[in-house]
């Protein structure tokens, strides 16, 4: 495309314009990347202050989303994201023909604190086995939890988990076959630096938040979790 310098439609306009036309076409496919602001302004004979306005407006419009250090990719479709009396990572995921990915970014054991001793129904200060994971969905990172569980129950668990990539089935090792879901909270907020670089997003963009308690058969606390998700990646649908 060649731009039209005297046509009195701003040049970043056009910009925005053409590649907003390839994005709707399809010919820019969900989640591929976007040519660099650099590469962008060597092919229009612009400066990259005006390629840069033509990304935020795409931004803005919902089509494109920057990561930090990445770049510019045309946006996905949002991931519907059940959350009910059996909310589970990988099935969610694999229910809309994506590909879960879960790796163990740390794992440490302290002494529960208030909050986590009233949700796991143990003395504060008691041993705590704490996983902190990231979500993945196609290669795009969607989530940042940490677990907790009580470590005299599951010790090894995290060497459990860094094998499988499921919370769900290094459960089944310690004979939990199955649990729900007992009580979640949602809320939002913005992401802390930590959690932005590790999620890939910029610092002012939302994060939706969940505190959750998961049982198992017996009604027995198994684990305290405080999952983190990018909001312009992932929305919640309640189940009832």
């Amino acid at each position: 495309m060649e731009l039209q310098r005297r046509s009195g439609v701003a040049l970043w306009r056009q910009i925005q314009d053409w590649l907003e036309y390839r994005i709707k076409e399809g010919e820019l496919k969900p989640g591929s990347r976007l040519p660099t602001e650099q590469d962008l302004a060597a092919q229009f004979g612009v400066n990259r202050h005006t390629v840069r306005r033509a990304l935020s407006l795409l931004a803005e419009k919902d089509l494109v989303r920057t990561e930090q250090g990445s770049g510019s990719f045309v946006r996905e479709q949002l991931i519907d994201y059940a959350v009910g009396t059996r909310t589970r990572f990988h099935e969610n995921l694999l229910r809309q023909e994506r590909k879960p990915r879960g790796e163990l970014v740390s794992s440490s054991v302290i002494p529960a604190t208030t909050v986590v001793a009233r949700a796991l129904e143990l003395e504060k200060g008691d041993p705590v086995l704490v996983l902190e994971t990231l979500g993945e969905a196609d290669g795009v990172r969607i989530c940042l939890a940490n677990a907790h569980f009580p470590q005299s129950r599951f010790p090894g668990l995290d060497d459990l988990y860094r094998q499988t990539g499921s919370v769900t089935q290094a459960l089944r090792h310690f004979g939990v076959k199955d649990y729900r879901r007992r009580r979640t909270q949602i809320s939002g907020r913005l992401p802390t630096a930590r959690e932005a670089r590790i999620l890939a997003q910029p610092r002012t963009r939302p994060i939706l938040v969940t505190e959750s308690v998961n049982v198992d058969a017996r009604d027995w606390p198994i684990e305290y979790c405080e999952s983190r998700f990018c909001a312009d990646r992932v929305q919640f649908v309640i189940e009832t």
